[in-house]
């Protein structure tokens, strides 16, 4: 290679470098991250009445069923009652009928978008909910350090466990083309922009065969395309606008695949952590690519990190959303607010969540 042409392709890296650089506008996070890191404790309940909100379709429900009654006939308890999930009813109806029937605990069987839902409605009681994986991705159970493939364990968890409070988070999505609006609660990451077109866009037969990895085939047909104009505002500050291809907010930060995708984020820290994602290029993808899966912690001019309690985006062209990988309707705007300790959840004795 010429020496010529060394030169220009490294002027042209750093031309790019000094233009990203450029194009982010720096938002201030008024809160340091502090921690609770709440001991577990036993429920101190001899007998307790269990309800089960179960994704019937699941491969392993059956099995996860037996086992839940068969742990609690040899406890010498009340047999469960489970109140199974409809394609009309994803478990909101089905959690409300666990606690009208006085459920010390409710189980959520099923992947992400059950536990998020049957969260969202024990979320600010004193209920407990107890994690019984059986879906792709299992966010929230990685999370709380649950193997998502022991199943007989995480019902033993779910029964017998001691349990703590966790942080949830609402997200708020309003549409000005269409009028519409609705709002949910997320427990692992929700996001706007790339993130949830891959949501929105992987194959189902292809997750069922592969599971988490068929996120990575989507993910790469939605490399290409342009950034985004938005204003980002944290905490009710003055909006700044940034050009961006994606933005995550995060009550904790292990996915799929053993990634701890945001490092720094805690589920019982009272904040979210937003990452802004802003490449303009394959070699803008590359450099976050490597900074996460090397968990090095040199700043990029691409890949953003904030936190705050609440957070507002405007978008003038409606964007895609997602809650904990469930697809959530296209915005104008969308504003993110953290509830602290709002969720009493079961998990190993003595285990700590990051």
């Amino acid at each position: 290679m010429s020496d010529w042409l060394l030169y220009l392709i490294i002027a042209g890296v750093l031309a790019f470098a000094a233009s990203s650089w450029w194009g982010v506008r720096r938002l201030k996070a008024r809160h340091i991250r502090s921690a609770v890191w709440e001991e577990t404790h036993s429920p101190g309940l001899g007998r307790q009445k269990v309800a089960v909100v179960l994704n019937p379709i699941k491969a392993k429900s059956a099995e996860a069923r037996a086992l839940i009654e068969d742990a609690c006939l040899e406890a010498g308890w009340e047999r469960p009652r489970f109140f199974d999930t409809t394609a009309e009813d994803p478990g909101f109806s089905q959690a409300r009928q666990a606690l009208g029937y006085g459920a010390d605990v409710v189980l959520a069987g099923g992947g992400d978008g059950t536990v998020r839902v049957v969260a969202e409605v024990l979320a600010g009681t004193d209920t407990a909910m107890g994690l019984i994986p059986l879906g792709t991705g299992n966010l929230l159970a990685r999370n709380v350090h649950l193997d998502v493939y022991d199943l007989p364990g995480n019902v033993q968890t779910a029964l017998f466990g001691h349990q703590r409070f966790i942080d949830t988070a609402r997200m708020r999505v309003e549409n000005s083309r269409t009028g519409g609006s609705t709002e949910h609660t997320f427990l692992v990451i929700a996001g706007i922009g790339m993130d949830a077109e891959v949501v929105g866009d992987t194959n189902d037969g292809l997750k069922k065969a592969v599971g988490w990895l068929a996120y990575t085939e989507a993910g790469v047909r939605h490399l290409p395309g342009r950034r985004k104009k938005v204003s980002i505002a944290l905490d009710d500050q003055p909006e700044q606008t940034r050009k961006i291809r994606s933005v995550l907010f995060a009550n904790c930060g292990l996915i799929p695949g053993g990634i701890d995708f945001i490092p720094q984020a805690m589920i019982d820290d009272g904040m979210l952590d937003v990452v802004v994602m802003s490449p303009r290029s394959a070699i803008g993808w590359l450099a976050m690519y490597w900074k996460i899966l090397l968990k090095h912690k040199r700043n990029l001019p691409v890949m953003s990190y904030y936190r705050s309690g609440k957070i507002t985006i405007r978008c003038a062209e409606p964007m895609p959303t997602q809650l904990d990988g469930d697809p959530s309707g296209e915005a104008t705007e969308v504003t993110i607010q953290v509830a602290p300790g709002s969720l009493l959840i079961r998990v190993k004795d003595g285990t700590e969540t990051d």
